[in-house]
């Protein structure tokens, strides 16, 4: 074990178990000490579900990228294990930057990652050098390949950055292994690469999967890529994104495009795009095929503009998303709070056909760690209400706030009075053109540090993280209008 591995276990050992489980989410992954971004290596190992993320053990800021660990085997309670990888070879002094895990055939477990190293060239400008790496170990402790980097310069496209290369993703070939990774072309867009090995080691350029030609945002990173209800789908998070109306917003976002596969030729054809997530906080997902068949996705539940909303002095920064249960249904990616969830669920609350104008509180409907299903309807179905909006983690001071406007369809999310001293993000909205006639169902799942909201049976979602204090529970409703709600309420523990 390399001292600069060594130093960082040795730190994390004793700082993340100063952090007591009541200043973390119940539920959710936090990282063990430090900093947290991008999911890496997602998968199920030796019967248990293993999750790496980059890692910054040392302050709740980015820094030179580590590899955190952790393991489940329930998706909700997560054991978190020493750091996976450190940033301690020439080829990766500057990072072990995102990427993902299989299993080879002799039982051990394989770490696909991007190593950073920073040059500088004849004009004395810095500049990153993008390789892909290997690591091999049992499912704790994890040994670099001698032969690394496997993917340099020489394996990509000519006019290709050798900077913007990274996020490799390996799936399952029929003779062994493909890995997606995303790269930059000459265009200054963005393009996902596609890869072939036999054993994992050995790896082969084999086509342009995709390219983006200045469609959605400019580099593609973190791709992910496997088939769905019959189709092709591929993940990835677009940097400098220009919004399209609701669809997508500025800066860096998410991408689903679903289409065809031909593994001949090794190309995507992209048939249909939407956004993968419309709220504030959520960015680069990995999925993974559970034993039972499910492919659950789990994302960064934080977004680069909005980082400063988590003050560098807390002990942690950075949280992954509930694992989702995706699908494709209507020609649409649909995602919904895996089972797993419903194992959390406690003390049930019911109230139905509550007639709704103005201000409304309801008994025994308050709490910060909550899985909330309300079904809006408008009284009269001639004169649909103008608004319906659900605040939580409120009191007098703080309140973050869900609202749908029905006449517009827009659904919002809202967390400017949450406590942030911040100028950055703190709303998103979201176009819900199905529920004009003002019937809607949301499944609002709430953590003590975030919310994500289910719309219509898991259509879309909208994520947002939240750091008004825990013990800050209230719940309220408000009707511009006349409605009628169905109000589900369940503690989670």
């Amino acid at each position: 074990m390399s001292k600069v591995l060594q130093k960082a276990r040795e730190y994390e050992s004793v700082h993340g178990g100063r952090i007591k489980d009541s200043e973390r989410p119940a539920f959710h992954l936090t990282p063990y000490t430090g900093w947290m971004n991008d999911p890496n290596g997602f998968s199920m190992y030796d019967g248990k579900y293993h999750m790496f993320y980059q890692y910054y053990p040392y302050k709740s800021v980015w820094g030179p990228m580590h590899w955190g660990h952790a393991v489940s085997e329930d998706l909700l309670h997560w054991e978190n294990l020493p750091a996976a990888l450190a940033p301690d070879m020439n080829y990766d002094k500057d990072g072990c930057f995102s990427g993902s895990a299989a299993t080879l055939p002799d039982g051990k477990q394989l770490l696909m990652y991007t190593g950073v190293n920073k040059e500088t060239d004849e004009n004395g400008d810095i500049r990153e050098l993008q390789t892909q790496c290997l690591a091999v170990g049992d499912g704790k402790d994890y040994v670099k390949f001698d032969m690394n980097p496997v993917l340099t310069a020489e394996n990509i496209p000519e006019g290709s950055s050798r900077t913007d290369f990274r996020d490799p993703k390996i799936i399952p070939a029929k003779d062994g292994y493909y890995c997606v990774v995303g790269s930059r072309p000459a265009d200054g867009s963005g393009q996902i690469l596609l890869y072939h090995s036999t054993d994992g080691f050995d790896w082969k350029f084999k086509s342009i999967l995709v390219q983006n030609k200045n469609r959605f945002g400019k580099m593609w990173e973190c791709p992910d890529f496997f088939e769905l209800d019959g189709k092709w789908v591929l993940l990835t998070s677009p940097q400098d994104m220009l919004p399209e109306g609701f669809e997508y917003h500025n800066g860096n976002g998410t991408l689903c495009l679903i289409g065809s596969f031909d593994e001949e030729s090794g190309t995507f054809t992209d048939e249909i795009n939407q956004a993968v997530d419309y709220g504030i906080d959520y960015y680069a997902p990995q999925t993974v095929l559970t034993p039972d068949g499910r492919r659950i996705m789990i994302g960064w539940m934080q977004n680069w503009d909005a980082c400063a909303i988590r003050d560098s002095e807390e002990p942690w920064a950075g949280q992954m998303s509930i694992p989702r249960e995706i699908s494709i249904k209507n020609g649409r990616l649909y995602q919904w709070p895996a089972r797993e969830v419903l194992s959390l669920r406690r003390e049930r609350v019911l109230h139905n056909d509550v007639a709704m104008s103005g201000r409304v509180v309801l008994p025994g409907i308050s709490g910060r760690c909550a899985d909330i299903i309300l079904k809006i309807r408008p009284r009269d179905p001639e004169d649909v209400y103008h608004k319906f909006s659900m605040r939580f983690a409120e009191n007098d001071d703080f309140h973050t706030t869900i609202s749908f406007r029905p006449r517009e369809g827009v659904l919002k999310v809202d967390r400017k009075f949450s406590g942030s001293r911040r100028a950055i993000i703190h709303q998103r909205r979201s176009l819900v053109e199905e529920s004009r006639d003002g019937s809607i169902s949301l499944r609002i799942i709430l953590d003590r540090f975030s919310t994500e909201i289910f719309v219509n049976d898991g259509a879309s979602v909208m994520t947002c993280a939240t750091y008004t204090d825990p013990s800050v529970d209230g719940i309220s409703f408000f009707t511009d209008g006349e409605a009628v709600v169905d109000v589900e309420k369940y503690t989670l523990a």
